[in-house]
């Protein structure tokens, strides 16, 4: 009995999509697109660190130090990356989660910031990681499969 590996599920599950035009695959491309260009710039800002990073760290009470800053932006960086590669994709968004919904969103809690717009921010990227994965990833759809 023949087991494909992820990387290979991948690959047929985008060959499958780019011949049937398949509307799922542009979901798919546009959620995860969107999701790992927002993180390399959020990583990649913090690699640097701007002003604007070590100051806002600073607002929610991990101090101004620029080598948390550059930390963080390596930890960002590399996660993104394993959830761009679709080998490592779901290690990358399992990352990404803990990642967005823990120690950042604790903070914003902590200091009081607004619900919508900071608190459950982690939560709407972390929603947009799992649904683009989801529609990419056929594995990940048989494993959780939502019926109509």
């Amino acid at each position: 009995m023949h087991h494909q590996s992820q990387g290979e599920s991948h690959a047929d599950d985008c060959r499958e999509s780019a011949g049937n035009q398949n509307p799922r695959f542009g979901w798919a491309a546009s959620l995860s697109g969107l999701v790992i260009l927002f993180l390399l710039f959020d990583g990649a800002i913090k690699l640097v660190p701007w002003p604007v990073v070590t100051e806002t760290m600073d607002r929610i009470g991990y101090g101004s130090s620029e080598t948390l800053a550059r930390s963080l932006g390596i930890i960002t960086i590399v996660c993104t990356v394993l959830y761009a590669i679709p080998p490592t994709s779901i290690l990358g968004a399992i990352l990404l989660t803990g990642y967005l919904g823990g120690a950042d969103g604790q903070s914003h809690l902590r200091i009081g910031s607004p619900l919508f717009s900071h608190i459950l921010f982690g939560l709407y990227l972390g929603l947009m990681v799992w649904g683009g994965l989801w529609l990419r990833d056929k594995s990940l759809r048989a494993s959780i499969p939502f019926r109509r």
